[in-house]
């Protein structure tokens, strides 16, 4: 399957993506080609996923209208909301504990983790993913 990408030129070359040769390991090579040549590339299912999770995610802000980045207390903190940073981070769940915050953070390559904030502490957010927010 050819792809057709282009550098910040708008010089095109075409990207194919196929599984890799049976041997010791599973591999899915990546192949660009331009008419200056051609480079190939090779990794793991798992950083193909992650790859693939990280355009999706590319594409996906691309495609979404800009907004100035809002900062929150961590209490109002909303499933959804995408923290400001160089990382996609998106808040997957929160709880809230008395003086403290439990936020679960979901990357878009698939990884998720919690952090305990206390409930006033500013949270920079690229984007709320409602209306009003």
């Amino acid at each position: 399957m050819g792809i057709r990408i282009e550098d910040t030129e708008g010089r095109g070359a075409t990207l194919e993506v196929t599984p890799g040769q049976p041997g010791d390991r599973p591999r899915v090579r990546i192949l660009i080609e331009d008419p200056s040549g051609r480079a190939s590339w090779s990794c793991s299912p798992a950083a193909a996923r992650e790859l693939a999770a990280a355009l999706a995610g590319a594409a996906r802000e691309a495609e979404e209208e800009p907004s100035e980045p809002v900062t929150v207390k961590a209490r109002d903190l909303l499933r959804g909301d995408v923290r400001d940073g160089h990382r996609v981070m998106t808040v997957e769940a929160v709880r809230t504990d008395g003086a403290n915050v439990q936020v679960t953070w979901a990357s878009d390559g698939g990884r998720s983790w919690s952090q305990v904030y206390a409930a006033e502490t500013d949270i920079r957010l690229r984007r709320r993913l409602r209306p009003g927010g």
